[in-house]
């Protein structure tokens, strides 16, 4: 379903297709073990091969967004396509979530 690539203090998760109901809790699973590892200091979730987005998905990344909080970690999205923004935009969540434009800005943040 996704890549888990690992950067000095980065991971990043690169979930593939839908995000939805059918696989939401497996994503949040994926994210979280990226999240506690030791060394870990920020989260990144590129989104690129995303096509859809259910409100499982959402709640997948909000509570994810949460525990990153929580442990004093970072956690940003990335590569988000514009039928994907819309949806963080509608439901104001792109005042929450840190959304870079690609993995390039990941060496400057």
């Amino acid at each position: 379903m996704q890549a888990v690539l690992h950067y000095p203090k980065i991971a990043i998760v690169r979930p593939q297709g839908c995000l939805s109901a059918g696989n939401a809790l497996e994503f949040e699973r994926d994210m979280t073990t990226a999240l506690a590892q030791n060394g870990i200091s920020i989260l990144v979730v590129d989104l690129a091969a995303v096509e859809s987005l259910d409100s499982a998905g959402l709640m997948a990344l909000l509570s994810t967004h949460k525990l990153a909080l929580s442990l004093g970690r970072g956690f940003r999205l990335c590569a988000v396509a514009p039928s994907i923004r819309i949806i963080f935009e509608l439901t104001q969540l792109d005042r929450v979530f840190e959304i870079l434009d690609g993995e390039v800005e990941l060496a400057t943040t």
